[in-house]
């Protein structure tokens, strides 16, 4: 049984390794948070879905390569972080429309709204930086 796993597996693999690898590069990393992208539109919040674990590896694979290659942001809620990187980049709430109205914003800056996929992937891409944190453990 462990070699026909074994020998499926080694099929299957070829198929894949270009998508699911360890990052070496900015390049590799770039390519996983892409990919991450399109697994968060795909499974959402539903950890029942059968892509679910393959979106778990691939937040691993980036916070494996974020550890070793980019400077560690002091921990902080998403929240703390969406507040610092306003306040870096000169921004109010109302210069936030990807995240929504000024009000929405606001209800998100203290805590009564959480940051839904869409905004997450909204700020990432405006920011430059992993979804991974804007999302709370």
């Amino acid at each position: 049984m462990v070699n026909t796993a074994m020998k499926k597996t080694m099929e299957t693999w070829s198929a894949v390794k270009h998508l699911v690898s360890v990052p070496h590069t900015k390049r590799d990393y770039d390519r996983l948070v892409a990919l991450l992208d399109t697994l968060t539109d795909e499974v959402g919040e539903n950890e029942r879905h059968p892509l679910a674990s393959l979106m778990e590896t691939i937040g691993v694979l980036i916070e494996s390569y974020e550890a070793a290659h980019v400077p560690e942001l002091p921990a902080t809620s998403a929240t703390g972080v969406l507040a610092m990187l306003m306040q870096d980049h000169h921004l109010t709430q109302r210069d936030l429309p990807e995240v929504g109205s000024q009000g929405i914003v606001s209800e998100i800056l203290h805590g009564k709204r959480k940051l839904n996929m869409r905004q997450i992937r909204a700020l990432s891409q405006r920011f430059h930086v992993s979804p991974l944190i804007f999302i709370d453990s």
